[in-house]
């Protein structure tokens, strides 16, 4: 399989929360999330809760505030639902700066924004102290399906070869004075996708062959579990977070 790959979300460091485990990383951040989207969109004070939470954890991870608001575009579609839901949902009307919006929408908008923005920077803040490899071996160690674990495992492994391929084909085609960016040149771009796409099947295929030639029945070699599995304190100590959240959704519930 060759060396691993350090992905280009991870944050090199060794902080803390790097040195944790990645199965109760995983764990945590899942339960985590669990307790934001559980959370009822009324508790502005809860969500607070859990921006200071995720704030702490940047901080003790050593993750940069601008590492975390770059990638964090990603959500820039929702945001826009969450934005353009006041206009379009119907129910009882409000002025916002002088325009007129539904409550509802305006509920639902916040909603969305809030519970998606908390998840996003979750997942990026496990992301970004876990490397990829380390991401899968810790599903493998919470008995995630084997199929799930070994194709994401190929799809990482091969997927900068797969575009140093496309570029490979990208820059011959330019060479040729076949530009793909203009649009009457479409219909060469789509045989370009069809032919990686038959490159990386046939690909696939040796590559599945040599492994079953070498002993493949089914399950990877005991390499990808190298490492030490998590302890009891580890586990303790990943608790803590989403045993926070859960203890201020608790009181925000109960009105305390």
């Amino acid at each position: 399989m060759g060396a691993g790959h350090t992905h280009s979300m991870y944050v090199h460091g060794h902080s803390p929360v790097h040195r944790l485990a990645p199965e109760v990383k995983i764990a945590a951040a899942v339960l985590f999330t669990i307790v934001v989207v559980a959370t009822p969109r009324e508790l502005a004070g809860a969500f607070a809760a859990y921006a200071v939470m995720i704030g702490v954890l940047a901080v003790l991870a050593r993750v940069p505030a601008g590492w975390l608001a770059r990638r964090s575009l990603i959500e820039l579609p929702f945001v826009a639902t969450a934005l353009l839901l006041p206009f379009f949902a119907s129910g009882p009307r409000t002025h916002v700066l002088g325009l007129s919006v539904a409550v509802e929408g305006l509920w639902g908008g916040w909603n969305i924004l809030i519970k998606g923005t908390l998840g996003v920077l979750v997942a990026l803040l496990l992301a970004g102290t876990t490397p990829a490899r380390d991401i899968l071996v810790g599903l493998d160690r919470l008995r995630t399906p084997q199929a799930i674990t070994q194709i994401a495992l190929f799809m990482l492994r091969y997927l900068d070869v797969l575009a140093d391929e496309a570029r490979r084909m990208r820059l011959a085609r330019i060479s040729r004075l076949d530009d793909p960016r203009f649009l009457w040149q479409l219909r060469g771009f789509a045989a370009g996708l069809g032919t990686l796409f038959l490159r990386a099947f046939e690909r696939g295929e040796r590559v599945y062959l040599a492994m079953r030639s070498r002993g493949y029945t089914g399950r990877l070699p005991a390499a990808l579990h190298e490492g030490t599995a998590a302890g009891a304190r580890q586990w303790a100590v990943a608790a803590i977070v989403p045993a926070a959240a859960a203890a201020v959704l608790l009181l925000g519930r109960i009105g305390v």
